[in-house]
């Protein structure tokens, strides 16, 4: 399943990491990408930025994938009324 949503996540993801955008699929986890606290930081300070969104400290902390990232993510647009085309 690879929607906007979840393309525009990979495409942050990458852009934050620097890694190339093909290594990334959903199911990557944040483990396998080495993400740490400063990594995880710098993602959300992009993606709050991208979607024009505030992600609660409590959802970051139980974020281990790209998958729970982007089903966050839509529940937190879908709470907003953001609609989920500005992923595009």
């Amino acid at each position: 399943m690879s929607d906007n949503l979840t393309e525009t996540v990979l495409d942050l993801i990458a852009g934050t990491k620097r890694v190339p955008r093909e290594n990334l699929e959903i199911d990557t986890t944040f483990e396998q990408l080495e993400i740490d606290s400063l990594d995880a930081l710098n993602l959300v300070y992009a993606i709050e930025d991208h979607f024009n969104i505030a992600v609660p400290d409590s959802t970051i902390r139980s974020i281990k994938s790209v998958r729970d990232l982007t089903e966050h993510l839509r529940q937190i647009l879908a709470a907003s009324g953001t609609a989920q085309n500005s992923a595009s």
